[in-house]
């Protein structure tokens, strides 16, 4: 009964940090505001989004890298062999060209951490579309 009373303590210590942890994931609204202003110019996300000056970033969250149709990728990203998770995007964010040598994508990259887990967050509401 001990052993019961301790192994559901645990079981709702961790749920109760994992929680926590989730929350840390970011602020999809600031996100929303972050990436109009510094992804926007080249990225499209919504039910109208299309590839323009970079390609539309619905669904980013598990797709290969260069895979869309609407959007003609580079050499380098054709073939780099990328799925976009959440490590991958946060290293592609805080460093394009470190993690895709020959990308096309001109951006110098965004250093902080709670900017990157905000855009990612926003990112997440897309998703399904």
């Amino acid at each position: 009964m001990k052993n019961a009373a301790v192994l559901t303590f645990a079981l709702l210590l961790n749920a109760g940090l994992c929680s926590a942890q989730a929350l840390a994931a970011g602020d999809a609204e600031a996100g929303g505001k972050l990436f109009k202003r510094i992804c926007g110019g080249c990225h499209q996300v919504g039910a109208s989004a299309r590839g323009s000056f970079g390609p539309q970033l619905n669904g980013i969250f598990g797709r290969p890298s260069g895979s869309t149709t609407d959007y003609l990728y580079s050499d380098a990203m054709k073939a780099a062999g990328i799925v976009w998770t959440r490590e991958t995007l946060t290293a592609y964010l805080e460093d394009p060209k470190g993690v895709v040598p020959g990308t096309r994508m001109i951006f110098w990259g965004l250093s902080d951490p709670e900017k990157v887990d905000d855009v990612l967050a926003y990112l997440q509401t897309f998703q399904s579309q």
